[in-house]
């Protein structure tokens, strides 16, 4: 007779998809969330990934709430920031300096929140899953394209109002300095199209990014463990808690960097708008 063993894949699938089953810890079954919600025909009901996405803007707002009253009332007693709030404070000091101001140069204050709240929105969102019957809401290609699209309104509508219409169009119909005539028309017909995919590839590689980003790392923990219950040896239970334990070290790494690297390169593409001329 011949064990059959579990399916791995579909085990994988199942974790890391959306859905509108919860799993409760410590084995109190699973959390059914509402169907049949619909707006103009869509199906609105709230998943998995939505609820996580929920938690992760509370936790954003609870963090900074927090830590903001602890460095006010520091302040107020005369004494340096120290401990939650000192933290939290040189990481917003750090994104806002050398991420959002940096990189988007004159006027990129204006930007900072968006970018804050861009970092630790995606931050959270990482790391909730990496929790035992937590979910990665930006392994949801849906969520990471929204992300994405709000990042592409804000790098082209503010680069309309800084510019103004005139010189956003010059984004658009590129044309070198100094060339007239039918050069100018043949350079314009040529670079027109490729400008205009520019505008759209770099939303679509920050939406990539992130989604395969933290999509791999989970593929790769759930099949690492999988190896124990295809083998059922305890020499490859132990090899393959080992890889475990260092790719969850790995992923702790990634959730800070992709969230670094998201809001990195959306301000540099909203300086390179600003700054077109």
């Amino acid at each position: 007779m011949t064990l059959q063993g579990p399916d791995i894949g579909a085990v994988i699938f199942a974790e890391t998809s959306d859905s509108h089953l919860i799993e409760l810890p410590f084995g109190l079954g699973e959390w059914k969330l509402p169907t049949g919600w619909k707006l103009f025909g869509l199906d609105v009901s709230p998943t998995k990934h939505v609820v996580f996405m929920l938690v992760a803007a509370a936790l954003v707002f609870l963090t900074i709430w927090y830590a903001g009253r602890q460095v006010q009332r520091r302040h107020a007693q005369g004494r340096a920031p120290g401990g939650f709030g000192a933290g939290v404070e040189a990481l917003v000091l750090f994104v806002r300096n050398d991420v959002a101001v940096a990189n988007i140069g004159h006027g990129g204050e204006r930007f900072a929140p968006y970018v804050l709240t861009l970092f630790f929105f995606i931050l959270y969102c990482n790391l909730l899953g990496l929790f035992p019957w937590g979910a990665t809401a930006t392994g949801n290609l849906a969520v990471t394209g929204a992300l994405a699209l709000t990042a592409f309104l804000t790098i082209e509508v503010s680069g309309l109002v800084a510019l103004g219409p005139k010189g956003y169009l010059k984004t658009i119909v590129f044309v070198p300095p100094g060339m007239k005539g039918l050069g100018a028309v043949l350079m314009a017909l040529i670079m027109t199209p490729i400008e205009i995919i520019g505008k759209l590839v770099k939303p679509f590689a920050l939406c990539l990014r992130l989604f395969a980003n933290m999509t791999a790392g989970h593929f790769v923990v759930f099949a690492l463990l999988g190896l124990i219950f295809l083998f059922g040896n305890w020499g490859v239970a132990a090899g393959s808690v080992a890889f475990v334990t260092f790719m969850m070290l790995l992923e702790l790494l990634v959730a800070f960097l992709q969230a670094y690297i998201f809001a990195l390169l959306t301000s540099v593409f909203i300086g390179m708008m600003q700054h077109a001329h």
